[in-house]
């Protein structure tokens, strides 16, 4: 079929969908969805509609972001605007079917705000959402909005268009078309994406290849996977590009085994292709010949790095090698090789589609367009998001975020994964574009933040993400292989309170060592945290070794839980509830831990109830205790005796 026919009939069918008279209801079912119940929601959407013989289309999507609501609903009621729903349970979702679809009571107590034109009172706007208002959508335009297992609504959404376009160019014009946009690599080291397709398409040879990098093994890390799970054809389509534009005539996209619902999706995308004509000899009537095949990894950190990648291809272990030659050199089997994350390869797509002015226009001089980042960890909205390149952390964290939970005090964030940085309170007004934070000692990376409050020990954080490194080494370079290790023992020591005063200039040292000698990026920014957080928390080492005591109550070997005697009531809750059976006491009486039987898990503080506040976790403070349960000081008898 030739592109403007399929074009015309895919917007036909969507502009057909859009105006249907019929009941519309979009469920979000993406990994963060179903770990929320989304299945068990979208059963229950099934059954009620079945039971009321409601003829409603029931249609799953992807995330569209706000993972700390799922599961998400929208429901679009013919002649009513779209309203979306968060936190919807099965027993949520029932209502709405009944009292909204069956009756006329939109539930605006239960809505998150409604979707495009139109309002309903009560319900805000879903753009003036606090997590949606600052985000500027490219990559993730399509993620909720569309079936990603419909290849036409991607293409009534101008999908392929941009393929379509690049296919008659000149590859060179379809290159400076990209460096026209400014886009990096959006995979960490934010280096010119037209420049590396230069590179490669310049390169000699015949046989070329273009690689789509969707390893993603960052901890915290979820933004590929949910463009995927939203939005595959978006991938596929900036890889199409890139194969017209260097010459490849084979595309590989390398993806963990643990994402099986992003590769389920993908192989369906891939095969609908196929059936139009979008793969394969001769595609849309040009010379030009061009397949994608999806290669599943056994989850390995280190094959994020691309030689490791394209040993792991080649049924190799998956290990690193020395550069130069370059991959667009000698790459995958010897040949010249294009390597790219899943967003820049998407990002690719609707710069072909609506140019390079057009996303240079986003962003700042030199970090153009817009970035994804996954919020983690301590924050009240947690999720993925888009913003453009040079937005203030403040921002992100504070106004998009909602800041730490509960309204505790932020004290950190980690950017770019594992082998980030860890920045504090005063550089939230940074701005977050790949100059501004590598000069703060961090790096945008794939686009992973993870926000840690007050209660987070920062010594104890390095020694968590430099564990992970150390774990995923591949063990090839000694600087990797054996610094790491030496680093995480002393951090180990440090936090179990054995740390020695020479600790902090040899962690320094053995940091600057690894990232001199070790051969690959994994090995050469592995020492990120623990030099950020020696940078910006110096006095928490300092703590740590010098006074045996972590500020933040958080090591394990360095607090301990003790009980007020002039809070405790004696209401015997936290001896009962103890499950190393370490509190001593009775009814009335002041009860006491046994710190030589105390797991310090922390559930007598949990169960203590409120108006007592009782328990407390210490960490160097001293408190007089008695030695053995006593009489609790009653100080208002007739109140005691009214309660009795």
């Amino acid at each position: 079929m030739e592109f403007e026919k399929l074009q015309q009939q895919s917007m036909a069918e969507w502009k057909e969908l859009q105006s249907s008279k019929k009941p519309r209801i979009l469920i979000g079912t993406g990994t963060c969805g179903r770990a929320a119940g989304s299945l068990k929601t979208l059963e229950a959407i099934k059954n009620e509609l079945k039971r009321l013989n409601i003829d409603a289309i029931v249609t799953e999507v992807g995330c569209i972001g706000l993972c700390y609501t799922e599961p998400i609903v929208d429901i679009i009621k013919p002649g009513q605007p779209r309203i979306a729903y968060g936190k919807v349970t099965p027993e949520v979702a029932v209502k709405l079917i009944q009292d909204y679809l069956a009756g006329d009571n939109p539930h605006p107590e239960l809505a998150l705000g409604t979707v495009g034109e139109g309002t309903i009172p009560g319900i805000p706007k879903m753009s003036e959402h606090p997590m949606l208002k600052p985000q500027v959508r490219i990559s993730l335009r399509n993620c909720g909005n569309i079936d990603p297992k419909d290849i036409k609504q991607y293409i009534a959404s101008g999908g392929y268009s941009g393929f379509a376009k690049a296919l008659q160019m000149a590859p060179d014009d379809v290159i400076a078309e990209l460096k026209k946009s400014g886009l990096r690599g959006r995979g960490g080291a934010g280096f010119s994406a037209g420049m590396k397709w230069e590179l490669c398409r310049k390169a000699p040879g015949d046989v070329k290849y273009v690689i789509c990098n969707f390893d993603e093994g960052d901890p915290g890390a979820f933004m590929n996977r949910l463009l995927l799970e939203g939005d595959p054809h978006s991938l596929l389509e900036g890889l199409l590009i890139g194969g017209h534009a260097i010459g490849a005539s084979k595309g590989y996209i390398y993806c963990r085994a643990e994402k099986p619902l992003a590769i389920e999706r993908l192989d369906f995308a891939i095969k609908q292709m196929h059936e139009y004509g979008l793969l394969g000899d001769n595609i849309l009537g040009s010379k030009m010949s061009f397949d994608i095949e999806v290669k599943k990894g056994a989850g390995a950190f280190v094959c994020g790095e691309e030689t490791a990648l394209m040993a792991s291809i080649e049924g190799k272990r998956g290990m690193p090698r020395s550069r130069p030659p370059f991959p667009a050199v000698s790459g995958l089997w010897g040949k010249p090789t294009n390597i790219n994350n899943v967003e820049t390869w998407a990002n690719s797509a609707i710069i072909l589609q609506k140019g390079g002015a057009w996303f240079a226009g986003f962003g700042t001089e030199k970090s153009k367009g817009t970035k994804t980042f996954a919020l983690a960890g301590k924050i009240t909205r947690t999720g993925l998001i888009e913003v453009p390149m040079g937005m203030p952390l403040r921002t992100i964290i504070n106004d998009i975020g909602g800041g730490p939970v509960g309204g505790r005090k932020f004290k950190a964030v980690q950017t770019g994964g594992p082998s980030g940085g860890c920045l504090p309170a005063s550089k939230l007004d940074l701005p977050v574009d790949y100059e501004s934070l590598a000069e703060a000692g961090a790096i945008v990376g794939s686009g992973g933040m993870v926000v840690a409050d007050e209660d987070t020990c920062m010594v104890d954080l390095a020694r968590f993400f430099l564990s992970f490194v150390q774990h995923e080494s591949c063990g090839k370079c000694v600087p990797c292989r054996v610094g790491t290790r030496q680093m995480l023992k002393i951090l180990e020591r440090i936090t179990n309170g054995k740390g020695k005063p020479e600790d902090i200039a040899q962690l320094e040292n053995l940091a600057k060592t690894i990232k001199a000698g070790s051969l690959c990026a994994l090995g050469g920014t592995a020492p990120n945290p623990v030099l950020t957080t020696l940078r910006y928390f110096k006095d928490e080492y300092e703590a740590h070794i010098n006074d045996k005591r972590c500020p933040a109550h958080s090591c394990k070997a360095l607090i301990e839980y003790a009980i007020v005697p002039q809070k405790c009531e004696g209401c015997m809750i936290c001896m009962r509830q103890c499950p190393a059976s370490a509190i001593k006491g009775g009814k009335r009486l002041i009860h006491i831990i046994d710190q030589s039987k105390c797991t310090k898990c922390g559930t007598c503080m949990e169960v203590c109830p409120e108006r007592f506040g009782a328990v407390v976790k210490l960490s160097g403070e001293k408190m007089d205790i008695p030695s053995e349960p006593i009489p609790v000081i009653v100080k208002n008898k007739a109140a005691a005796a009214k309660a009795e």
